[in-house]
Formats: C-alpha cells, sequence, structure tokens
C-alpha cells in the first residue's frame, strides 16, 4: 500500500460537525458560509454574462477589465500592476495552496499560529516544508512578539498571517503590522497574508493590509476572497496581489493548477466592483447581525469574547463545564440541535480552552432559532 502524503489528514471537522447537523436536523453555526441569498443585481449579472457568450477560457491571470478594477480598488495602498501584479484564483484557499507550493521548498520553515485555519498545514507538508508553530495568547490572541523573534532563522522562508482572524474573530492593528515589518525587511521571507475577511471589521476599525507598507512590498503576497465579500462562497473566487517579482513566480504554479477560473463570474464581478457601496457597507452589515445576536443570548454561564471583525465569534463555556469542547459540540448538536465548531480543532496539539465558534452570517430566523437553544442550555 502507497503512504500517504499526508498521514495525519482525515475528514474536516466542517464536514464532520455538517453531516451530524444534518442528521439530528440542528441549528448550524458550524460552517462559516452565509445562509441568505445573494444581490438580486448579482444574480442578473451572471445571467448576463452566461447568455452573452462570456464561457470560454478566460486569460490564465484572470480578464484584465477585472484586475483593473482591483488595481484601482487597493491603489490607497500603492501602485499594483494589474497586467503582473494581480491573479484571479479558484478562492482563497486556493490562492494560498498555490503560494506555498511557490515559495516554499524542501527543509524550509514556516511559521504559523494558532488557532489556525486548517488548509496551512497540509499545504506545507505537501511542499516539503516544516511548520513551526506559534500559539496565539489566550484570551485575547495577540501575536507573542518575543517569541516570533525567536523562532525566525535562516530556515525561515514563510510566515503566514490571518486578519482578520478565523476562527477568533480578532484583528491586527496598525502597530502589529509595523512590529511585523520591521522583522521582516530586508529579509527574503514571504509574507503570505490571509485577508479574506477585509470588509468585515466592527466598532469603527479599519482592515490593515499587509499591501500597506513599502519596506515589505518586495516580501507580501495578500490573498483575498470574492465569495467571503458577497456572500457567494460557492462560486469559488479569489485572488492575489503581490509585487511582480512573488507574481511571477506564483503565476509558474498557477497556471498548472487551476490555470483559469470561472469566466462568465469574472465579467460579473468586474462590473459589480464598480458601485463600492458593494464592499463598503459590509462591516455595518455583520455588525448589526453580530450585535442582534449577542443582544438575544441571556444565558448567565456562556461567555462570548471581543469579536472585532470576521463573521465568527467564541463562546467559552468553561463556567457551564469542564467537558471537552470537542465532546461538548457533539453532544449540543445532539442533544440541543445545536451545531458549533469546537476551536481545539484549529491547535496542533488539540489544546482545549473550553471555546467554541459559532458562525453568525445567518438568516434573522436562523439567529433567532440559536439564541433561543442557548438561553435554555442546562447541565
Amino acid at each position: 500500500m502507497r503512504t500517504s502524503k499526508l498521514p495525519d489528514v482525515g475528514t474536516t471537522i466542517f464536514s464532520v460537525m455538517s453531516a451530524l447537523a444534518a442528521k439530528h436536523n440542528a441549528v448550524n453555526l458550524g460552517q462559516g458560509f452565509p445562509s441568505f441569498p445573494i444581490d438580486e443585481a448579482w444574480g442578473m449579472l451572471m445571467k448576463k454574462y452566461i447568455e452573452t457568450g462570456k464561457n470560454q477560457y478566460a486569460p490564465m491571470p484572470g480578464i484584465p477589465e477585472l484586475r483593473k478594477v482591483l488595481a484601482q480598488k487597493y491603489s490607497l495602498f500603492g501602485s499594483y500592476d494589474p497586467e503582473g501584479e494581480i491573479t484571479i484564483t479558484a478562492g482563497a484557499t486556493q490562492a494560498i495552496f498555490t503560494a506555498i507550493q511557490a515559495f516554499v521548498h524542501p527543509g524550509d520553515e514556516v511559521i504559523l499560529f494558532a488557532p489556525a485555519y486548517d488548509c496551512y498545514a497540509p499545504a506545507v507538508t505537501l511542499a516539503g516544508g516544516k511548520v513551526k508553530w506559534l500559539y496565539l495568547s489566550h484570551p485575547e490572541y495577540s501575536i507573542p512578539w518575543e517569541k516570533l523573534e525567536e523562532a525566525i532563522t535562516e530556515k525561515t522562508a514563510m510566515i503566514v498571517i490571518n486578519h482578520p482572524h478565523n476562527p477568533t474573530g480578532t484583528s491586527l492593528n496598525e502597530g502589529d503590522m509595523k512590529q511585523l515589518a520591521q522583522m521582516i525587511s530586508g529579509t527574503d521571507i514571504v509574507l503570505l497574508s490571509d485577508e479574506v475577511y477585509e470588509h468585515i471589521l466592527f466598532d469603527g476599525k479599519s482592515h490593515d493590509s499587509a499591501l500597506k507598507y513599502p519596506e515589505i512590498r518586495n516580501n507580501v503576497l495578500s490573498v483575498f476572497s470574492f465569495g467571503k465579500t458577497f456572500h457567494m462562497t460557492g462560486w469559488k473566487m479569489g485572488y492575489a496581489i503581490a509585487d511582480a517579482s512573488l507574481m511571477n513566480e506564483f503565476r509558474k504554479v498557477h497556471q498548472f493548477n487551476v490555470f483559469s477560473c470561472n469566466t462568465p463570474v469574472q465579467y460579473a464581478l468586474n462590473e459589480y466592483l464598480e458601485n463600492p457601496k458593494n464592499y463598503l457597507e459590509l462591516s455595518s452589515f455583520y455588525q448589526n447581525k453580530r450585535d442582534g445576536f449577542l443582544k438575544q443570548i441571556e444565558h448567565p454561564k456562556l461567555k462570548f469574547l471581543p469579536c472585532t471583525g470576521t463573521y465568527f465569534v467564541l463562546a467559552d463555556f468553561s463556567d457551564m463545564s469542564d467537558e471537552k469542547d470537542t465532546d461538548i459540540a457533539i453532544r449540543w448538536t445532539k442533544e440541543h440541535r445545536l451545531t458549533t465548531i469546537p476551536c481545539s480543532v484549529f491547535y496542533p496539539d488539540g489544546r482545549d480552552h473550553k471555546v467554541v465558534r459559532m458562525c453568525f452570517a445567518k438568516d434573522d430566523e436562523t439567529m433567532q432559532q440559536a439564541a433561543q437553544i442557548i438561553n435554555n442550555l442546562t447541565f
């Protein structure tokens, strides 16, 4: 029997919990996708470009019109050439995988911060790299700067950051980014910046993109998601932005991975992006959902941690139970018909802080049902 390249990888927790939710007819706050419809205007644009024949291969880096619109969108962060520095991808996960394969060689070290989205480490392993884990400080989930400085060596090829952060709902600020920039400026380390929740920040916060810092322009490759921004995760569309020196290598892998991405979707996105309101009003939309959900929670022993971005919030159940978070997530699904994601699965060592992740990118009726279940949780 052949040896597995990913011997420790099984079915993702998202698939497991969603299957369990379906089996028990539970309210599913586990998997992170919106349950409300896309904008009707977006649907009409898709129909328009399918019917007008935009159905064949797009250029490998994406249609020029869309890349030009994106270059304008990020012009406040610097001048990025749409011809050689922006690439449309089949979702952010494909962009992340492609970047890791492009820049990580066998034996290289990649620094990841736990808790971490689950696609990073397997991609490093497939590239022949070695993951060096650092743990965000609990419960504020901040970067341990002294440990990061100690972790950077001559073998460090890449550092991966995710902000706003999944699963914790926290975000990096300008001070954080400046400190990080100072550490890698002048090195060959690639900073892979996962910024898929760039437009979902709350309480007046603004997104501090890694693209903003000219001193690390040659280090940064940032990844974004149309699916997260426009509630159409099933279309699997994203993009990457980087200096030409990095993008050239990225495209070498991209062309043999997917080559090109969904053509009519690209044309529809190009036209949809002409109105900035379609993404600039996203923060207030999701802040209303976050606030509306949390205002309904009246359980005296369930504590919600601060959420400054994304459409996830962490619930601390340590005053309610000493069960493992995996056990409580399963039990809540089976006994109370409420599905969440246990946060220990985002750690390589499974460390358990007694918190579960809940997604509030759901319609109002779903959130009301979830809040009612939560308020009636007993032990």
